[in-house]
């Protein structure tokens, strides 16, 4: 079977400025352009196969976040080749993100000051989602997810757990086969993070979502993942 992510031999650079502190090291930095080379990536190489559920794993600053940008095609790779259903992530960008989901746990797709219903409504029209097909995916994570308590509710209003599980409803409304996670268990309670759990295995085992997910949390490597990196 054709892998649905291939990676190799993977590179992320960055050219960061050489900052010095202190009245002359401010004057330096106004008339110097030195540049020190950070290398978030450097030579990674994987293959998750269709329907896998594989933790990406290592500390802070390891390049964990970088790499789902360039999976995303948020972000251009220094260097390697990337493969993701077929598509180059930045080359194709239109066609590709149409095909997948994204939830990055400091981050949201929602619209601030819209209910939480009405950003749902919006991304129905955005990624053209038939309407019955909106409608009963709509339901149905509206009960996994526990969303009727606060759907009506500005999204700069609700907790985070709240904006987590409406995070992971927009993510996969249209129904991608691939799921990226970055961390989406992070800050919240021991109820919530259950049941953030228990919906990402549900996606993962009915549905046939292949998923990779980023987390500092061992709880939920044990009991969602197949296999890690």
């Amino acid at each position: 079977m054709n892998p649905i992510i291939s990676v190799h031999n993977l590179h992320k650079h960055f050219k960061v400025a050489v900052h010095r502190r202190g009245m002359f090291g401010a004057l330096r930095n106004l008339f110097s352009h030195d540049q020190r080379l950070v290398r978030a990536v450097d030579g990674i190489s994987f293959e998750i196969g269709g329907g896998e559920l594989v933790g990406y794993l290592g500390p802070n600053g390891a390049g964990k976040s970088t790499t789902l940008k360039m999976l995303t095609g948020l972000l251009v790779p220094t260097g390697g080749e990337l493969l993701v259903n077929g598509y180059l992530p930045w080359r194709e960008r239109q066609e590709y993100v149409a095909k997948i989901g994204a939830v990055f746990g400091q981050r949201t797709t929602l619209w601030w000051d819209l209910p939480v219903i009405e950003s749902l409504d919006m991304l129905q029209h955005i990624y053209h989602i038939p309407r019955a097909r909106f409608l009963t995916s709509l339901d149905e994570f509206r009960k996994l997810l526990d969303l009727d308590a606060f759907i009506n509710t500005p999204v700069r209003s609700i907790s985070l757990g709240q904006r987590m599980r409406a995070d992971l409803c927009a993510a996969l409304l249209h129904n991608p086969p691939l799921l990226f996670l970055d961390e989406p268990t992070i800050g919240l309670d021991v109820v919530a993070k259950e049941r953030i759990r228990e919906f990402i295995r549900h996606i993962n085992r009915q549905r046939g979502t292949t998923i990779i997910l980023t987390t500092h949390d061992l709880s939920d490597v044990e009991k969602l993942c197949e296999r890690v990196m």
